[in-house]
């Protein structure tokens, strides 16, 4: 989206130093900027006000800094607060967008399955429309979602957005932004349990989308989760929901399972049917599938349109991939992210997968409400697959923690096949891939 530095200024009570200029996009991360965007200093775990000047150098077109904090040779509009300021961008380029997109502003949480289904929605909706845009990588928080509207085209006609929760009203505040006229929750499980009193508090927060709804708008909820009525009883709107349940409107059921564990499914809606296959593995990609076709159902699509899309979502790297090393061993690289639902589905998909020895590597699931209860229950199910655990830096699985280094040696020295690595961002398991693909 094209946006001036005065324009900027002018939406959040900022002052303009320097001269105006033009930026198309914006960046919060000064070693990915792009040439021609404005940069926003956000003040996280690091001030990115103390990033000006590689922004600079790198071609920022204008940057959104703190008052007092400008620099000299780049443009910049000065506010009390960048994530506020941030806020107020998105929601005003939310408001100048409306015309495009018309009803077609998805908002998507859930405790797992998020990503895979915005991915899976922007490939439906790209079936019948030609500028959908969502972000590229997981930007589903305060300000990664105005940074996805901001960073639309000027010419959108749908707009995809991921929804986080840490804690109550956070998705109250992220609909307030996106207006989003189409709510998704994938499914109600135990990811930051512990900030909000376990899942009873996560299927309030996660509820806030549903709440934020207009009464014309459409709710799009999994009827075989265990929250799903009281979900429902929050929807002011239209309700479609997506299962294996007879009850479902969008109703699915696995017909094949192939070798990298990635399934075939026959979809049943309104009288007509259709099969269906993910580009990624796991049942649960079937589940988010049904929901993003309800999403272009909800959209204008018919039945048969909708269903196209499914297969042509883009990958993201640490989110279900297969890889395989120089030994020809495989690698289902689920490192980005994980929780107790996840950990289990992931481990489903392993099972399922061609090989005779299968190993685990798992690092420890960060805000859960039961942490020991949890990680319990991942090994026993693992156990139950039959399939080897080595916890990475945790003994929480119920054996010895392994360093990075004794996973590696150990992975070397046993003679696996089919190889899981998986946890929290926290724990960092990527090295283990990167490691293993070195």
């Amino acid at each position: 989206m094209r946006i001036t530095a005065s324009d900027v200024a002018h939406i959040t009570n900022g002052r303009l130093v320097g001269p105006d200029s033009v930026a198309e996009g914006v960046s919060f991360d000064s070693r990915t900027l792009t040439r021609g965007q404005m940069f926003v200093a956000v003040i996280a775990e690091r001030d990115g006000n103390d990033f000006l000047s590689p922004a600079r150098d790198g071609g920022a077109a204008f940057a959104l800094v703190n008052v007092g904090r400008a620099i000299d040779g780049l443009s910049c509009v000065e506010v009390g607060d960048t994530t506020t300021a941030l806020a107020q961008l998105g929601r005003h380029v939310r408001e100048v967008v409306a015309s495009t997109v018309e009803n077609r502003v998805v908002g998507i949480t859930g405790s797992a399955g998020k990503t895979s289904t915005k991915n899976l929605v922007r490939a439906v909706l790209s079936q019948q429309f030609q500028h959908v845009h969502a972000a590229a990588h997981s930007l589903n928080n305060d300000i990664g979602v105005p940074v996805t509207i901001l960073n639309a085209p000027s010419d959108v006609d749908a707009l995809v957005i991921e929804m986080g929760m840490r804690g109550f009203h956070e998705i109250e505040r992220l609909c307030s932004i996106a207006s989003p006229q189409i709510g998704v929750v994938t499914n109600i499980g135990d990811a930051h349990g512990e900030r909000v009193g376990g899942a009873a508090g996560i299927a309030k927060a996660k509820g806030e989308l549903i709440e934020s709804l207009p009464e014309n708008g459409t709710a799009i909820l999994n009827r075989d989760d265990e929250w799903f009525s009281v979900l429902s009883a929050r929807a002011a709107c239209r309700v479609l929901t997506f299962g294996t349940s007879e009850k479902s409107d969008m109703r699915w059921q696995v017909e094949s399972v192939d070798k990298l564990g990635v399934v075939t499914a026959r979809f049943e809606y309104n009288g007509h049917s259709a099969k269906v296959t993910p580009a990624l593995a796991g049942t649960h990609m079937v589940a988010n599938a049904a929901a993003a076709v309800l999403v272009g159902i909800a959209c204008g699509l018919d039945f048969a349109t909708a269903c196209g899309g499914i297969g042509k979502e883009v990958q993201e790297f640490g989110r279900m991939v297969w890889l395989e090393n120089a030994n020809g061993q495989r690698i289902l690289d689920d490192s980005y992210n994980a929780n107790e639902s996840s950990m289990k589905a992931a481990l489903n998909v392993l099972a399922s997968s061609a090989g005779s020895n299968k190993i685990a590597v798992l690092g420890q699931m960060a805000e859960v409400a039961q942490p020991a209860e949890a990680h319990a229950n991942v090994a026993t199910h693992a156990k139950q697959l039959g399939i080897r655990v080595i916890g990475l830096e945790t003994d929480l699985y119920g054996m010895p923690a392994s360093t990075l280094d004794e996973v590696i040696d150990t992975l070397r020295e046993s003679a696996w096949d089919t190889l899981l690595v998986k946890g929290s961002r926290s724990s960092a398991t990527e090295r283990v891939v990167q490691a293993l693909l070195a």
